[in-house]
């Protein structure tokens, strides 16, 4: 029976590397997993995902627009049937691409397994990551750690060195404009032992 499952973690947590590890152990056994990536995400190449780690992969770019069971189905004609749909940076779906994420799974019967954060640098939900988190059958945390050994749930967003807790909600970026840090020093501003 398949399932849609929402894995998040902070930012750094591996989400890409877990989610391009699954797509490979699919391969491996003769399947197909077909992976979606969000437009909104512009670090790579459109049609690329890439972990940290170097792993990479070619992707399905998506818009906000695009109905991701028509994608499923326009696959049907290929010479590889679809075992797996996985979505990376499934913060940035709408509702309306959620629903049809759990449609791939009721009407389909095919998994989808999608990675993303739970919530951004000023700790409110992202719209993809709100539905995921009211519909998917099975949520799974995937942890990393804050600079103080506490497990990381805040992505704060940096600049200059300071921690900033207004702007924009979307500000594509890595290493250099975010870290996760635990709730406490997310509070407090704390990006490193020396502020301490």
């Amino acid at each position: 029976m398949a399932k849609l499952y929402f894995r998040y973690g902070a930012m750094g947590a591996s989400k890409t590397a877990n989610a391009l590890m699954v797509a490979y152990n699919y391969k491996e056994r003769g399947q197909r997993a077909l992976i979606f990536k969000p437009e909104t995400d512009t670090r790579e190449e459109k049609n690329i995902i890439k972990s940290r780690v170097g792993l990479s992969e070619e992707a399905q770019l998506i818009s906000k627009r695009d109905n991701l069971l028509d994608f499923v189905d326009s696959e049907k004609g290929k010479s590889q049937k679809v075992d797996c749909v996985i979505v990376d940076e499934a913060q940035f779906l709408t509702k309306q691409q959620v629903e049809q994420l759990t449609d791939v799974v009721d009407r389909r019967n095919i998994p989808v397994i999608a990675y993303g954060l739970r919530a951004d640098f000023r700790g409110e939900l992202f719209e993809g990551s709100l539905w995921l988190l009211a519909l998917a059958d099975t949520i799974e945390e995937i942890k990393t750690v804050c600079f103080c050994s506490k497990k990381a749930i805040m992505n704060a967003r940096i600049l200059d060195g300071k921690v900033i807790k207004t702007g924009e909600q979307i500000k594509i970026g890595g290493n250099e404009s975010y870290v996760a840090l635990c709730r406490k020093h997310w509070k407090e501003g704390k990006t490193k032992p020396s502020d301490q």
